[in-house]
């Protein structure tokens, strides 16, 4: 690529703007930087911001058709070669604590062998990890090593999550083992947070695959052997997902089969009662009638005889099926 001037990358409100040293350190971009493949520019902004969008839409470093893509358009996992650049859009965890963290993050790369454009509206925690290790000088020191790392953070927090929904199914299961049921939704969360899951890291594998088959020339042999090892532990994480989910459909039957049983146990006990009841409303009901000569009647003590009888009968039969 031919060499830019640090200060056509001078934007005002960007939320960062560091120049690789090729040792994994960085340094803030200045004014008077050249920047090439030997010095690459990592150029991290937020496109909601009014001068990141101006710069986004006016720049002469970017090809007119990443634009809108960079400015929030691309949602979906996908990596497209433009001459000697390539957009990449990726998917992350939230890591916003007042958010659920299936609600995952976009960001947006564009980058060549000596710059990198990456754009985002809410933050990307992964890529705390990256600038840490920028600092601590053990961070990438290339372009295609830092695609290397972000990819590898990105799917260590997609890991992580999934690590964790799977450790909440573990528990729902010995729950239920104890006829314990979930709160009302918290199954269906579950599972919704799940298919989200694969929904987007279905094709964001593939999008680390296709980078480790690309020969893209600012990645070397080593670099693509550990973006494909990426796209492996992804796909585990995918099958760990497609498990997880059919995990939750078994326990939604049980879910139901528990709940069906206690209200079986409840309708026979219902029953229970109204047989132990139904004598004695039977005899208040007799004898709270006034009918003429059946106080005085003969047979009514035979008759009383007979209903007690018939009502110890019952309870003695209610007792016996209670047991």
């Amino acid at each position: 690529m031919e060499s830019i001037k640090g200060s056509e990358l001078n934007v005002p409100d960007a939320v960062f703007a560091w120049v690789l040293d090729g040792r994994g350190g960085a340094r803030p971009l200045e004014d008077n930087d050249v920047i090439d493949s030997a010095h690459p520019c990592w150029l991290h902004l937020n496109y909601t911001h009014p001068d990141s969008a101006d710069w986004l839409a006016s720049t002469p470093l970017l090809p007119n058709n990443v634009r809108d893509a960079l400015a929030g358009e691309s949602l979906r996992p996908r990596v497209s070669r433009m001459g000697d650049g390539t957009l990449i859009t990726l998917r992350c965890i939230n890591g916003s604590t007042d958010e659920r963290p299936d609600q995952l993050v976009a960001m947006r790369v564009y980058m060549d062998d000596g710059l990198i454009v990456s754009t985002r509206q809410r933050k990307v925690l992964a890529l705390d990890d990256i600038v840490n290790d920028l600092k601590e000088g053990t961070g990438p020191v290339d372009c295609g090593s830092w695609l290397v790392d972000v990819c590898d953070a990105l799917t260590d927090h997609a890991s992580e999550f999934i690590e964790e929904l799977h450790d909440k199914i573990i528990d729902l299961e010995d729950n239920l083992l104890d006829q314990q049921i979930p709160p009302r939704g918290f199954l269906a969360l579950l599972r919704k947070q799940l298919i989200v899951m694969r929904r987007y890291m279905t094709p964001q594998r593939d999008v680390y695959a296709r980078l480790a088959s690309e020969r893209l020339a600012w990645m070397n042999d080593d670099q693509r052997r550990r973006m494909q090892d990426i796209a492996d532990r992804l796909g585990r994480g995918l099958d760990e997902i497609d498990s997880c989910i059919a995990r939750t459909a078994v326990m939604a039957d049980e879910i139901a089969q528990v709940m069906q049983e206690s209200l079986a146990r409840r309708t026979y006990t219902m029953s229970l009662m109204a047989m132990v009841f139904l004598p004695s409303t039977f005899l208040t009901g007799l004898f709270g009638v006034n009918l003429g000569g059946n106080s005085g009647w003969r047979l009514s003590l035979r008759l009383y005889r007979v209903l007690r009888d018939v009502s110890c009968f019952d309870w003695w039969c209610c007792m016996v099926v209670a047991s």
